[in-house]
């Protein structure tokens, strides 16, 4: 079993740039790209994850649309290949890295595809079973990013 602290796995941490990533580094961002790498076969997966979830209050009687933590420490991916696979092997043989922090929901589906696609995941023996997005111009975020 993992160790958990917090809700965070300290036994397979998610990674960037090399370190160990917390919620203290989120920050202004909302989500993440992500590979997750197995490190026997070295097949991986690349998927994308929001930090928050939609959730619900009760207010005054009334329920309130709010924005509660998912479940990103902890996982793993929507695939249940990889995850059959986590479950099989332990999470010992697999890494899972942070490549790319968002601030939008757009800005994460882009950069999904663009590592999915940069990366042959329809060519090459991964996890990626498809590629799907629908990706709107948005001035905001593409200007934050430099374009």
């Amino acid at each position: 079993k993992s160790l958990l602290y917090n809700g965070m796995d300290y036994e397979n941490p998610w990674l960037l740039n090399e370190n160990i990533f917390t919620s203290e580094m989120i920050s202004d961002h909302i989500g993440f790209v992500y590979k997750i790498t197995n490190l026997d076969s070295g097949r991986f997966y690349i998927g994308k994850k929001l930090f928050t979830r939609a959730g619900r209050k009760q207010v005054k009687g009334k329920k309130k649309k709010i924005r509660v933590e998912s479940d990103w420490k902890k996982y793993y991916s929507s695939s249940d290949e990889l995850n059959a696979d986590v479950k099989e092997l332990g999470i010992h043989k697999f890494r899972r890295e942070i490549l790319r922090l968002c601030k939008s929901k757009s800005e994460c589906t882009y950069y999904e595809a663009k590592y999915q696609f940069d990366l042959n995941v329809l060519m090459e023996n991964t996890y990626n079973k498809w590629i799907q997005c629908k990706i709107r111009r948005n001035t905001k975020w593409r200007n934050a990013i430099g374009f």
